[in-house]
């Protein structure tokens, strides 16, 4: 039997890999894609018959950070920052061209990152991560809470990350192998086992500030990671119908981004009625 080389911890009891039967249902995500260019092509056509001024939108007061998932980089999340855009809301990429280095390396330019956009629009920042990304972004805001007014997290196991299935398990052991042949900026063994991986583990389960809206977008059909690990306790939690791979593009979840971005912190809407 071949040794698993993400650690035990990350996937505590209760929480499991896919079955192969989810991971199949991940082609949907053609179906999805091709939902959104319909939907984007339409949107078009109804905005070259608007007269210019009817197609302005106010202009949401937070910049938004969009940080992709494990593997992936800003180009997989271009549908969802189109669709913002769309609403009104200012995006920022997380400049990540593939998002397989250390994770606290990658946490300390992603802090870097919203220090440079809070600085330019002089205001906190909303962060909208998928799947890993999402991790990060919980996490950011525990350690930052003066940069982030809000977390969407979209497929996101906040509480196993090693809940992924058999396939992404063996592309992290690939690039652990190639990292101790050299490639150092690859993900290495102590991102996924030792002792990176338990402070970030350890800062994505953290109370996340009062002031800080946190919502949790997941899919009962999603493939790639154990859904229930998505749902986190301190989060509003969204429920949707979408692939893993297509919950950038998929409209119920671009949906319950808009509501979760305009949304309020709690204590903050207690405060504004004081």
């Amino acid at each position: 039997m071949t040794q698993r080389t993400v650690a035990e911890f990350l996937t505590p009891a209760g929480f499991a890999p896919p079955s192969l039967a989810a991971v199949l249902r991940e082609a949907r995500v053609l179906r999805e894609a091709g939902h959104y260019a319909a939907r984007t092509a339409g949107q078009r056509r109804m905005a070259r018959r608007t007269p210019y001024a009817g197609r302005l939108v106010p202009r949401a007061a937070e910049p938004v950070l969009l940080v992709p998932g494990f593997m992936a980089g800003d180009a997989t999340l271009r549908p969802m920052a189109r669709s913002l855009q769309r609403e009104g809301f200012r995006t920022y990429d997380s400049q990540i061209r593939a998002n397989v280095g250390c994770t606290q390396a990658a946490m300390a330019r992603l802090e870097e990152r919203l220090e440079d956009i809070a600085h330019h629009r002089d205001s906190r920042v909303r962060i909208v991560g998928h799947s890993l990304g999402g991790v990060f972004g919980r996490a950011l805001a525990v350690r930052r809470p003066d940069l982030v007014s809000g977390v969407v997290t979209m497929g996101s196991p906040v509480l196993a990350p090693g809940a992924h299935h058999a396939t992404l398990a063996r592309t992290v052991d690939v690039l652990v192998r190639l990292n101790r042949a050299g490639l150092a900026a690859l993900m290495a063994e102590d991102c996924v086992a030792g002792e990176c991986a338990r402070e970030g583990f350890g800062q994505a389960r953290h109370p996340i500030p009062d002031d800080v809206a946190l919502t949790a977008i997941y899919s009962r059909r999603d493939g790639i990671v154990d859904w229930r690990a998505c749902v986190d306790p301190e989060a509003e939690s969204v429920e949707v119908t979408a692939s893993h791979v297509g919950m950038a593009m998929d409209s119920q979840v671009i949906a319950a981004v808009v509501h979760a971005l305009r949304s309020t912190p709690r204590t903050a809407e207690v405060a504004a009625a004081v």
